[in-house]
């Protein structure tokens, strides 16, 4: 199919011209970057230049002249709104990376993204693309509104435990490392090399946007802080669930074992994940412990940032809705060291 990346001269939407370079079957014919029109992909990403010699980055309101039958887009938040809507109605199929169609209430877009949801009828027909999650939901869709890395480690480690009803309505705690590669290519003071090398910044704290996003997929109200690292990419989930009834460390693995068993993409391990192991990969570690002393569930996860928690998450997300194997042109192994 042939396909355009909206955004592909940014962390993520360079991650899905990678990957698609590597897909049986799909054809990148269309990429732009508002900021690098007439600029070359072998230039800007040179790591890209042996699988796109020669396609040049275009303006993203060229996309409506093009013949891409599947349209990525990896824009900030707020663009994918204003572009969506015609990409439906010319029939593309649309995978979306941003937050613009990951809520079906437009109310939390005002109480948590600052502003009015300028498409809100093509809520309810957006399916989110967490396919451990929503596999059943996701065969067939048109529109695909892919998870934020955060709320996709999150979700894959508390998920199982939310889903059996282990978990109280309230009360828990997300703690969350990012890699670098999380805060997009733009620059900012934050990200300066100076402020960065060994250090690590709390950030959005009791407010980060993506609280709502895992709390609409888990069920249960949280509290959650990312943490930057000094990492080009990769992520380390650390969730504190309250259970409802006692639990053993034993039955929490087993959970995880059986919510996980026939999943490509998802390994339960015994010793806690770490965020090297997943680099490179559309791998997530799972693992879990319940603290005898407290009672605490403790549930834990990895992945990197830029695949599972972005590219590699849509390239699966849209091989199950297309019907195609969900692991064509993803990797489910770590690079290491």
């Amino acid at each position: 199919m042939q396909t355009a990346v909206l955004g592909a001269s940014g962390y993520a939407g360079s991650e899905v011209l990678r990957l698609i370079a590597g897909h049986d079957h799909l054809e990148t014919i269309f990429a732009s970057a508002d900021s690098a029109v007439g600029t070359r992909v072998a230039e800007h990403s040179v790591n890209l230049a042996s699988v796109y010699p020669n396609l040049t980055f275009v303006a993203h309101d060229l996309i409506h002249a093009s013949n891409a039958e599947v349209v990525f887009l990896a824009l900030p938040h707020g663009l994918s709104q204003q572009i969506v809507p015609a990409l439906v109605d010319e029939g593309r199929m649309v995978v979306d990376l941003g937050a613009d169609f990951r809520l079906r209430d437009a109310t939390d877009y005002v109480r948590w993204y600052g502003g009015d949801h300028v498409a809100p009828g093509l809520l309810g027909s957006a399916v989110y693309g967490l396919v451990e999650r929503h596999r059943g939901e996701l065969a067939g869709a048109r529109l695909l509104a892919i998870p934020g890395c955060y709320p996709t480690a999150t979700a894959l480690a508390l998920g199982p435990f939310a889903d059996a009803g282990w978990l109280l309505p309230d009360g828990h705690v997300v703690n969350a490392l990012s890699g670098t590669s999380g805060a997009g290519r733009a620059t900012s003071d934050r990200l300066h090399f100076s402020r960065l090398h060994a250090n690590a910044e709390a950030y959005g704290l009791t407010g980060h946007r993506h609280t709502v996003e895992m709390q609409r997929e888990l069920g249960v109200e949280l509290l959650f802080t990312p943490h930057l690292v000094p990492v080009s990419r990769g992520m380390l989930v650390t969730a504190y669930g309250q259970l409802a009834a006692p639990r053993s460390t034993n039955e929490a693995l087993d959970l995880l074992r059986e919510a996980y068993e026939d999943e490509p993409f998802v390994v339960v391990t015994d010793e806690p994940p770490t965020m090297k192991d997943t680099a490179g990969s559309n791998l997530c570690l799972v693992s879990a412990r319940v603290d005898e002393r407290t009672g605490w569930l403790v549930a834990m996860s990895s992945l990197d940032n830029l695949v599972k928690g972005a590219a590699g998450q849509a390239v699966q997300a849209l091989n199950v809705a297309m019907g195609w194997p969900e692991t064509m042109g993803l990797s489910a192994a770590g690079i290491s060291p």
